[in-house]
């Protein structure tokens, strides 16, 4: 058996025989050596086909009867640790494992491959498998705190059945936030404190890991301050019954350079030892540049202590290929991939519309299977696995991608994303129902008017909706319905409101000849018609009740003032379904501002340029850069870095032109088939430098602009339209490596305009 790779002795398609398991006993071990992992491995099998049939497998200790179809958890020194084999024997069906977790895992397998539906349980047979994990650490954040969108609203319960869920695809480490962000929270059932021993004594039923992120946020220069937070340490290895890892942000949140944070986790680990002392303490680097990770490489360099677990790779850590170049071999490496964001994050959507950016947001239901896929496998072979990144259930499908890809990175993600579907929506609907995953997924790729697959993913999820009604209830499901109406929704109004902004602007075009008091007002009425006659009206109306659904359900948040979501980045959806997806809000400020202004010459003037923003005239050019739709002269990079910069301003309410709301530094601009003897002027937005280059010679900007709203201006020199083509590229602004990244400089918008 090779570790990470399933193998396949016998699979039932090739006979097409089926094993009636309807009446099945399971059998246990007895004695001193049964874990208990080993326990709940069997209490976790017969509790989830009773949930899915309706049948209650009865458990006997010892030889099941020989008149009756078996599943036999057994003793198997065959298998690796944490790895399992399933074999058919007959009507009885072995589940051999060295260890309780490897039982787990064998019984979290065996439900992904049963037929079942109320009434009927079955196995093709026969079947003989032999597996073990590909990564040591494999797990998912679940931070008990106000920051989630979802489970700060759960019974210990509710936590218990989903980290079984997550075992079922091989999770053995969960990680708690115990004692982060301590704002009052209304929704949470069952205090912090409770919980994080709840949680930990969940994860020694299941033979899992508990993990808990504990972030030095406060300044450990100050004495006072350093000392509370090593009390609440105190405090907290005393309550846990088991701890296997102290993870300890380096920052994100916390802005302490090296020589303040590893003294700390010196303090740590002395607390930690005597009473949990096989826990070890690991480290991030997120927000130490160079010289401060420097820092902590020499300190690995010259010791290693005992109780230093290794380096955690998260969002705005260093590179992890560099990191794990630089890294003595004995030092662990573990990944915190941010499986939740699906903006300002270690991972943004790729190709995502400006639509879905501000409408769903940062934290959307977001299955990304395929593109999750890839980064697993990029990075897998450089670490010893991961725990996640996550703050709420919005991201499972990610999740369980990455735990079944842990487990055996070779596997193919639809056949992982049928057995999640057969799990948690049935046998039935299972191939269909992961095909809609992939439309959703699919359904974010590329200028959104164009995409009508959107359309498509709906009706499909429609038809599985009518096919499947009792399926109302869960709440996986409930996600998918409201992500495949949530797009089409957000499609429809973004092709009324782009009409009505063309519309609009041509009004606007003509304000000399009827006046720019006219102009405005019936400018202004054709925009309110996406107030007063919107598209997909029964499509919103089922959106809101698909978020109360999944507030009843499972507490998810897409609401502030409705559904306490901690902030409106954190996944409230419903907030901005009714945001505009054109200027409506800016043409209103700007048609203000005209209203003032002391001449009808200079309204006009000013109305005129409005309405030519991005139709500037014959012979001269307009790209939106950040938005795929509107940038034909653009070349994008390739790599995550090339990802555009969706902005957050005036919490996801901000009025400024859209424009100005994505950034993105290009490859390269190009233009071809240009007037060899005209004159041009290149005319950029953005914020702060623009360090323009024109078929490689960096111009001097003639208007120099640095705020969002204002315009750079750059000659274009004669020397270069001799061929009819320009490229454009910009260097890296200068000066700005020690500033925070919401302020260096930026690039909007860019004309090419004919003289």
């Amino acid at each position: 058996m090779v570790r990470g790779v399933s193998l396949f002795l016998a699979w039932a398609p090739l006979f097409g025989a089926s094993l009636d398991l309807s009446r099945a006993v399971v059998a246990v071990r007895s004695g001193a050596d049964v874990s208990a992992a080993e326990k709940t491995a069997a209490v976790v099998l017969v509790e989830e086909v009773q949930k899915r049939t309706g049948i209650r497998l009865p458990v006997v200790t010892g030889p099941p009867p020989a008149d009756r179809a078996a599943i036999v958890f057994e003793k198997s020194g065959a298998v690796q640790a944490e790895g399992f084999r399933i074999a058919t024997e007959g009507a009885v069906i072995r589940i051999g494992s060295a260890d309780g977790r490897g039982a787990l895992y064998g019984a979290g397998h065996l439900l992904r491959q049963l037929d079942w539906e109320p009434g009927r349980l079955a196995l093709a047979s026969p079947v003989n498998v032999a597996t073990a994990p590909y990564s040591r650490i494999r797990g998912h954040q679940l931070g008990y705190r106000s920051t989630a969108n979802s489970w700060d609203a759960w019974t210990v319960a509710q936590f218990e059945q989903y980290i079984r869920e997550l075992a079922l695809f091989g999770i053995n480490s969960v990680e708690n936030i115990p004692f982060q962000d301590e704002r009052p929270d209304p929704l949470m059932k069952v205090p912090r404190r409770e919980m994080n021993r709840a949680m930990a004594e969940i994860c020694m039923r299941y033979g899992l890991d508990y993990w808990v992120w504990t972030p030095a946020d406060v300044d450990l220069s100050n004495t006072a301050k350093r000392s509370a937070l090593l009390k609440k340490f105190d405090e907290l290895f005393k309550d846990l019954p088991t701890l296997t890892g102290v993870f300890v942000p380096g920052g994100d949140p916390g802005d302490n350079p090296p020589e303040l944070v590893l003294p700390l986790l010196e303090d740590i680990a002395r607390r930690l030892a005597p009473v949990h002392p096989k826990a070890r303490v690991w480290l991030s680097l997120q927000g130490f540049d160079g010289e401060k990770a420097e820092q902590v490489y020499r300190y690995l360099d010259r010791q290693t202590p005992a109780w230093f677990g290794g380096i955690v790779a998260g969002p705005s850590s260093p590179p992890i290929p560099e990191t794990r170049r630089r890294l003595p071999r004995n030092v662990g490496l573990r990944l915190y991939p941010d499986l939740t964001h699906n903006k300002i994050s270690q991972y943004e959507v790729p190709n995502w519309d400006q639509a879905y950016a501000l409408t769903l947001g940062r934290e959307a239901v977001n299955p990304r299977p395929y593109e999750y896929a890839a980064i697993h496998n990029r990075y897998a072979a450089m670490s010893d696995g991961f725990l996640s990144y996550s703050d709420g259930v919005h991201d499972d499908v990610n999740k369980n991608i990455w735990s079944a890809l842990a487990w055996d990175p070779s596997r193919d993600v639809r056949d992982i994303l049928i057995e999640y579907c057969r799990v948690f929506f049935g046998p039935a609907v299972a191939e269909q129902a992961a095909d809609g995953l992939l439309a959703l997924e699919r359904n974010w790729r590329g200028p959104l008017i164009a995409n009508g697959a959107v359309e498509a993913a709906l009706g499909m999820w429609a038809a599985l909706e009518q096919r499947s009604p009792r399926l109302a209830g869960n709440w996986r499901w409930q996600m998918c319905l409201l992500r495949a109406n949530y797009d089409a929704y957000v499609r429809r109004r973004l092709i009324q409101d782009s009409k009505l902004e063309e519309e609009a602007n041509a009004i606007l075009a003509g304000a000399g000849t009827r006046g720019a008091a006219s102009a405005m007002l019936a400018a202004s009425q054709v925009l309110n018609r996406a107030v007063e006659q919107p598209a997909g009206a029964a499509l919103r109306s089922r959106i809101v009740e698909l978020c109360e659904q999944l507030f009843q359900s499972i507490g998810l948040q897409t609401s502030v003032p409705k559904y306490h979501a901690s902030g409106a980045e954190r996944g409230a959806v419903l907030d901005f379904i009714d945001n505009p997806l054109n200027n409506r809000w800016w043409l209103e400020d700007e048609f203000a501002k005209v209203k003032s202004m002391g001449s009808e010459e200079a309204k006009v003037r000013r109305l005129r340029e409005i309405a030519r923003w991005e139709n500037p005239g014959p012979g001269s050019f307009y790209d939106d850069i950040g938005n795929e739709s509107k940038s034909p002269h653009v070349v994008r990079g390739a790599g995550e870095d090339s990802d555009p910069l969706f902005w957050w301003w005036d919490q996801g309410k901000s009025r400024a032109r859209l424009s100005w709301q994505v950034t993105l530094w290009p490859k390269e601009v190009v233009y071809e088939g240009l007037d060899s003897g005209a004159s041009y002027a290149v005319r950029t937005t953005g914020y702060g430098q623009a360090l323009l280059r024109i078929d490689g010679e960096r111009i001097t900007p003639a208007v120099d602009g640095k705020e969002m709203a204002e315009y750079k201006e750059f000659i274009v020199p004669a020397k270069h339209l001799g061929d009819g083509k320009l490229v454009l590229t910009w260097d890296r602004a200068t000066g700005e490596e020690s500033l925070n990244w919401r302020r260096r400089s930026r690039l909007a918008e860019v004309w090419l305009l004919k003289r």
